[in-house]
């Protein structure tokens, strides 16, 4: 059995909306200079008496393992420089980079690692450092109370009810 029912061409087709929202951040420099051992004399301090000891503990407080850096070639981490381009302090180096957004190279890494490797390093303790303080947030809101207009006389509050007592017995 048919029917004859009048069916029309839809003539516009739903439109889908949809937004995108993206942030693009712009990568920033360095909190500290290579050179600014004085902004925390305690890293630097470190890093002179016991540069193998200060490079484990900057790469755990990074989140990594803590005898990685022990892994680059030669004396490196003994004498603070090196005659060559420490892998594993190349690594770490553009992990801070890449992580907190820092803009540089893999060039100016194996420059600054190559030249000056406790001070390379001094720099990337501070940045840690100063990017795992706690940020503060602070909100404030408004709040508006109503006062009414013709406000109501104070009423005394009423007494706690007393606990239950029988009635004495009757006389007759």
């Amino acid at each position: 059995m048919q029917t004859n029912v009048g069916v029309q061409p839809v003539g516009v087709q739903p439109m889908s909306v949809s937004s995108t929202m993206m942030s693009i951040q712009q990568p920033e420099a360095w909190g500290s200079g290579i050179c600014d051992c004085c902004d925390d004399m305690g890293i630097c301090c470190c890093a002179f008496w016991c540069f193998p000891c200060f490079q484990c503990s900057t790469v755990s407080q990074f989140g990594e393992c803590l005898c990685l850096p022990l892994m680059d070639p030669g004396c490196a981490g003994y004498c603070g420089n090196s005659m060559v381009c420490p892998p594993v302090s190349m690594a770490m180096r553009a992990a801070v980079r890449e992580r907190y957004k820092i803009r540089g190279s893999i060039c100016d890494d194996c420059c600054t690692l190559y030249w000056c490797l406790s001070c390379t390093w001094c720099q990337m303790a501070r940045e840690i450092k100063r990017r795992k303080q706690p940020i503060r947030v602070v909100t404030a809101q408004t709040t508006s109370v109503n006062m009414a207009l013709n406000p109501q006389p104070y009423q005394a509050p009423q007494p706690y009810p007393q606990p239950y007592q029988p009635y004495p017995p009757a006389k007759y």
